[in-house]
């Protein structure tokens, strides 16, 4: 059950709420291509039926599609359109642990056969990114933005402003970039949102002399005059929170 707890709680913390769930079983008319006993393959299947049942997830059953070293638990994530990703899995293994003679010892100092579990928390990380990508359209939550900020000055004189401010924005642990380029703030602003960063801190010569920062929020719009220190608490607050939305 641990190795189900561990996996739904990696999921739900990327922003997974609904899953699909597979139990792949063996077939007990086909033993003989099957690592392990007829008694070792009812216990492995109870043991996942009993961790599914304990976390309050439906399944579906499966029988004949286990590896040939044991069942398995297939979880596939559901993203916001609906569309089912492999994700984590739970597998036993008859087979290795029994070709290596592996066995400990009980209460009783009596040698036990070891039996072997697979778990990848989060499946292939290739396309577990992938998923993410899908699931949020690009437009992560700040904590998971490949860059969760762009300072855009609106004139060159405030330049050094802006660069100190993403400066400051990179020593409190932001991911942050600065826009300098000689393009309209509107321009920049376009370039932003396609981009879907989560904050756009544009800074002209008002903010510049009062060691403010005007802030806007993907997909949302200005929001004001914000003082800086202020700010980073704001984020971090939401970075650290790993808060879905801004």
């Amino acid at each position: 059950m641990a190795a189900v707890d561990l996996c739904l709680f990696m999921l739900r913390t990327f922003g997974y709420s609904e899953f699909q769930v597979d139990l792949s079983l063996w077939d007990p008319a086909q033993k003989d291509k099957y690592a392990g006993d007829a008694a070792g393959w009812e216990m492995a299947e109870r043991a996942l039926v009993w961790a599914l049942e304990k976390s309050g997830l439906s399944y579906r059953r499966i029988p004949g599609e286990a590896a040939f070293y044991g069942p398995k638990i297939d979880i596939k994530m559901l993203d916001a359109l609906g569309r089912a990703w492999q994700g984590p899995t739970v597998q036993f293994d008859f087979n290795l642990p029994a070709r290596l003679d592996i066995h400990y010892l009980n209460s009783e100092s009596k040698e036990v056969p070891v039996v072997m579990i697979h778990r990848a928390v989060l499946g292939s990380l290739e396309r577990f990114f992938g998923s993410l990508v899908e699931h949020y359209a690009g437009a992560f939550p700040l904590w998971l933005a490949p860059v969760q900020a762009v300072v855009l000055p609106i004139t060159d004189r405030a330049a050094a402003y802006a660069a100190s401010l993403r400066d400051r924005l990179l020593e409190a642990g932001f991911r942050a970039e600065l826009d300098d380029r000689n393009e309209k703030i509107g321009a920049k602003i376009r370039e932003a949102e396609i981009h879907r960063i989560p904050y756009m801190l544009i800074v002209g010569d008002k903010e510049a002399a009062e060691g403010m920062v005007s802030v806007r929020l993907r997909q949302k719009g200005d929001r004001g005059p914000q003082d800086v220190g202020a700010l980073l608490e704001e984020m971090r607050g939401l970075s650290n929170s790993r808060a879905m939305a801004l």
